[in-house]
């Protein structure tokens, strides 16, 4: 299925894009995040296991276990804190 991906903030540094569109087999946000760490280089250390990374599914806020859909927009991006 095709879906959009935006990466914002220090994600989106470490990529050097803030947008894809990417066709994927993956069927919830934790394999689309794997697909894209299994890509090698930037991508392993801006989504890598076990670092802080924030996803959201259709700009609404969301596990790993929520199901991707064809068309849907998913987004990466590094906790936020206010002050």
């Amino acid at each position: 299925m095709k879906v959009q991906i935006r990466y914002f903030a220090s994600v989106r540094e470490a990529l050097g894009r803030s947008n894809e569109n990417v066709d994927t087999q993956a069927d919830t946000l934790a394999a689309l995040r794997d697909e894209l760490i299994a890509r090698g280089g930037a991508y392993v250390t801006a989504l890598a296991r076990g670092k802080a990374v924030r996803m959201a599914l259709d700009q609404l806020m969301s596990d790993e276990a929520a199901a991707l859909h064809e068309g849907c927009e998913v987004a990466f991006f590094p906790p936020v804190t206010g002050g």
